[in-house]
């Protein structure tokens, strides 16, 4: 049993979805569970339609584009425009008008996950019904009556036990299933999402609970590159890294693997190959565990994060920033949904370097200041350097401002102006 997931960006557009049929035909062997993300930017247009509703104005117009990218796709790849696929993708499309029209609720999180996963459901199914035109036999699934999660919309935690009894017991492993990433429903059967990218650990949980052979995840980048090539110039392919470095990558904000992808296939001892579709004859990265899966090659790997915050904190009469203090901080962190992604403290003074992703910053800086002196600053960009030398920190550094550096054994992390 192997594990596939195609990203948004391997099938967007009808090139894209052809691509995949030629992959799997090099891989021919049926007992597969291929993982499908949205259409191309489907997401982000589905992002900008659950704004517009929820500002209070009709988004009528945004889901008509979208249609009409579904529709120029499936009528490039089906001959016959009156396909059955065309009344599914329909349905698709009156179910997410239903909802809009239905919906009472005006809580962000709940709406956006409600919304979100049209964009898999619709992907997987122009694929599954392709795949089937040219003699590769599937069965399509949802992955909503498998991956079972609490309610925490946005970022939802899988309840283990259900989904893998459900995966296990329903789940014909000798065979080809499509299914959707990144989405999943609660107890209430209402959908939940994984987090952004979380289709990665889609592949990860049905693999761990398949007891999978492997998961490829085919992207069009070579594999996991030392650095982001939209921000670094000069990138290189790294052929092997292990679990463990792949977990800090990933920490650390790495794009090419989601952060939890990794725990359920290092608890398997499941190898993960990151690959080209482009190329999907090259080896790509094996992600693998032993002191055999070093970093091969040696070298400093570059991530950056930008649109972060910095806060810092001091108490207000001076004294001593202790555990009390901080654990209240934390808890607040924990409550506006902050991510911390670097921590700095002197015998005064607390400060970190957070993710605003949930929107919340404003509202945390309010409760802070009842307690604590405050500065923060937004928009600034925070570099990890894994295996740094001093020529990888220089190269960073140069033409910005370092507002905050902090170097350990293997890492040095910096947040900087720009």
């Amino acid at each position: 049993m192997k594990v596939f997931k195609f990203g948004g960006a391997s099938v967007k557009d009808a090139e894209g979805v052809k691509n995949v049929l030629k992959v799997l035909e090099k891989h021919h062997n049926p007992d597969k569970l291929i993982v499908i993300s949205a259409m191309g930017k489907t997401t982000n247009a589905l992002e900008a339609i659950i704004l517009k509703y929820l500002a209070g104005s009709s988004p009528e117009e945004e889901i008509d584009h979208l249609k009409l990218f579904h529709f120029n796709i499936i009528n490039a790849l089906f001959e016959n425009k009156q396909a059955a696929v065309l009344e599914k993708i329909n349905h698709f499309f009156e179910n997410l008008t239903n909802f809009l029209q239905h919906n009472k609720s005006v809580q962000y999180d709940f709406v956006y996950d409600q919304i979100i996963g049209f964009g898999e459901l619709i992907s997987t199914t122009i694929v599954s019904e392709f795949l089937s035109l040219n003699g590769i036999k599937n069965t399509w699934i949802d992955a909503r009556e498998f991956i079972k999660t609490d309610s925490t919309y946005r970022d939802a935690q899988v309840n283990w036990e259900i989904t893998q009894k459900k995966i296990i017991a329903e789940i014909n492993p000798e065979t080809i299933t499509i299914t959707q990433g990144f989405i999943g429903s609660d107890t209430n059967n209402f959908t939940t999402s994984l987090g952004r990218e979380g289709s990665d650990y889609t592949a990860g949980i049905f693999a761990y609970c398949l007891n999978a052979e492997s998961v490829t995840i085919w992207k069009d980048v070579p594999g996991v590159l030392n650095a982001d090539p939209r921000e670094f110039t000069e990138t290189t392919l790294l052929n092997q890294i292990s679990y463990e470095e792949a977990i800090e990558l990933a920490f650390y904000g790495a794009s090419v693997i989601h952060p939890k992808t990794l725990q359920p296939l290092q608890r398997k001892e499941i190898p993960l190959f990151v690959k080209s579709f482009y190329h999907p004859e090259n080896e790509g990265t094996k992600v693998c565990r032993g002191n055999g899966c070093a970093v091969v090659p040696q070298m400093p790997c570059f991530i950056v994060k930008k649109n972060q915050a910095i806060i810092s904190l001091s108490s207000l009469d001076f004294s001593f920033m202790v555990e009390e203090n901080i654990s209240e901080v934390f808890q607040l962190f924990h409550q506006y949904q902050m991510k911390v992604d670097l921590i700095q403290n002197s015998a005064i003074s607390f400060s970190v370097c957070v993710d605003n992703k949930f929107n919340q910053l404003e509202k945390l800086i309010q409760h802070l200041k009842a307690k604590f002196r405050v500065n923060y600053q937004t928009g600034v960009s925070l570099y990890t350097i894994r295996h740094f030398d001093e020529k990888a920190i220089t190269s960073v550094e140069k033409g910005k401002k370092v507002l905050l550096k902090q170097l350990t054994h293997n890492t040095v992390q910096m947040v900087t102006d720009c």
